[in-house]
């Protein structure tokens, strides 16, 4: 079959150029509106005095799940101080946690409505795996396309790349709830949209804080990808150390990004299960406020 070829590539070309020309109002709000998010994010961390943001985040590895956590965290944040990379991973973090949440907001709503609606999902599950399976650094391409380089690239990269997780995971919980369950609600006249609230996302909640984990975790992989498009960050230091082969630049760099992703894995799943972390803040109040609560009072045989 000499000669013949199917420019695919040209039209997906054509098309991202003829979308950047008539959505260039849309592009540049969006470009506004992220851009700030992350600066300001990214300015305010930076500004906070490393001593105190590290106190912070040991007082929330305690909170959620353990003491141990608590040091572990504040003895690792303490080495990226030492290695020079904290302003590094405070912009690093602050990209990851906004493209998370913008990956959140919209990843439980499509679950949902994939988990309720069987055609939805049959439609946005050979999507999903294409998304998934898609190579990180083709996202860089429309990212630059679109956003040029900096944060905003960055951003929707990793935006496309952490979305499918969260999808999938939300959608596979609200279908693993018990459906006697569902029943027993209904049966007792409640509508959809209470069920949903009050008996599906709450039962479901540890399989939705599993996803929003992925999510997290594939974001900040990718946002040292999203390196190469010129965001700031580990990312950026990560690609400059390969560009130099300074081995030691990217050693320190690449642990800073192990230690981040460790602490962030480490929370998202004790939120996911808060009951298994008996030793956590949140379970020693917990339990001294069961111990409180006065058990009720035995029925006496005669009135039975």
């Amino acid at each position: 079959m000499e000669g013949f070829r199917i420019p695919l590539g040209d039209w997906v070309a054509d098309a991202l150029d003829w979308f950047k020309s008539t959505f260039t109002w849309l592009l540049d709000f969006i470009t506004l509106v992220v851009g700030w998010l992350v600066e300001g994010l990214a300015d305010t961390l930076v500004a906070i005095p490393f001593a105190a943001l590290i106190l912070v985040f040991a007082l929330i590895g305690w909170l959620v799940r353990s003491w141990q956590l608590a040091v572990g965290t504040a003895v690792t944040m303490l080495l990226i101080v030492a290695m020079d990379q904290w302003e590094n991973a405070m912009l690093t973090l602050a990209l990851v946690l906004v493209a998370a949440v913008i990956a959140v907001i919209i990843a439980v709503p499509l679950g949902i409505l994939a988990a309720r609606n069987d055609r939805f999902s049959a439609v946005i599950r050979p999507v999903l795996d294409f998304m998934q399976t898609m190579p990180s650094l083709v996202y860089l391409i429309p990212a630059v396309v679109f956003f040029s380089v900096g944060f905003v690239p960055g951003v929707f990269a990793t935006l496309l790349f952490s979305l499918p997780p969260g999808v999938r995971f939300t959608e596979l919980g609200i279908r693993g709830v018990d459906s006697e369950t569902v029943e027993a609600g209904q049966a007792f006249g409640a509508t959809p949209g209470k069920i949903l609230r009050g008996i599906q996302l709450p039962l479901a909640t540890p399989t939705i804080m599993a996803g929003i984990n992925q999510v997290i975790m594939l974001a900040l992989s990718m946002a040292v990808v999203a390196g190469m498009a010129g965001a700031n960050g580990l990312g950026k230091e990560v690609v400059a150390a390969l560009s130099t082969l300074n081995i030691a630049k990217g050693v320190e760099a690449g642990l800073s990004v192990v230690i981040l992703a460790v602490f962030l894995d480490r929370v998202t799943a004790a939120l996911g299960n808060p009951a298994e972390y008996k030793s956590s803040l949140l379970g020693v109040l917990r339990k001294q406020r069961n111990e409180r609560t006065p058990s009720p009072a035995p029925v006496p045989a005669a009135a039975q």
